[in-house]
């Protein structure tokens, strides 16, 4: 995989954790980087430790299913698109606690996604180091910005964040189909 695919697909993986920065930077009076380099720090640390686990867990199964692994990756990372545009449309409830377990619940669940993905890198035989990497530097990033964005514009941008993330998910996972196809 290219790295200008990986970096995409990291992309729209963050897309999650920059919308719950937005809503995090939203619950903020007054702009800390405090908070936006822990929310960067979680968010960008489960985002690369969920596709490692994917990834060792991919690899135990690998030899089972290299027929069907462009279709799985293919059904996983549509998916997972279709999931954030759905969760695009939901309301954005600032919550101004920044407190280790609800960071910690957050980053959970915003890299579920990520475990999926890490799967299909595993059938892809992706280089998962420098996957993990690319994926966590790129979420801490978005995060970051994101805490500095809600606190500024407010959530005027959340959905249209992950409806981006979504779209761009689907279409990597289109990508991924046709090469194996042969098509592209």
């Amino acid at each position: 995989m290219s790295f200008l695919s990986l970096f995409v697909i990291a992309v729209g993986l963050s897309m999650d954790a920059f919308a719950v920065s937005i809503c995090k930077g939203l619950s903020l009076s007054s702009m800390s980087w405090k908070y936006a380099v822990a929310a960067g720090a979680y968010f960008g640390g489960f985002q690369a430790l969920m596709p490692l686990a994917g990834y060792l867990l991919g690899v135990q199964f690998q030899d089972y299913i290299t027929k069907v692994d462009h279709w799985i990756a293919f059904g996983l990372l549509a998916l997972i698109g279709l999931n954030m545009i759905k969760e695009a449309r939901q309301t954005c409830h600032p919550d101004p606690a920044f407190d280790m377990k609800s960071m910690l619940m957050l980053a959970v669940a915003t890299s579920i996604d990520a475990l999926a993905v890490g799967i299909t890198f595993a059938f892809l035989n992706v280089g998962i180091i420098g996957a993990v990497l690319v994926i966590g530097v790129t979420t801490f990033c978005f995060s970051v910005a994101g805490v500095q964005i809600g606190n500024v514009f407010g959530a005027k941008y959340r959905s249209k964040a992950e409806i981006a993330g979504g779209v761009i998910l689907i279409l990597m996972a289109v990508k991924i189909l046709l090469e194996h196809l042969g098509v592209i």
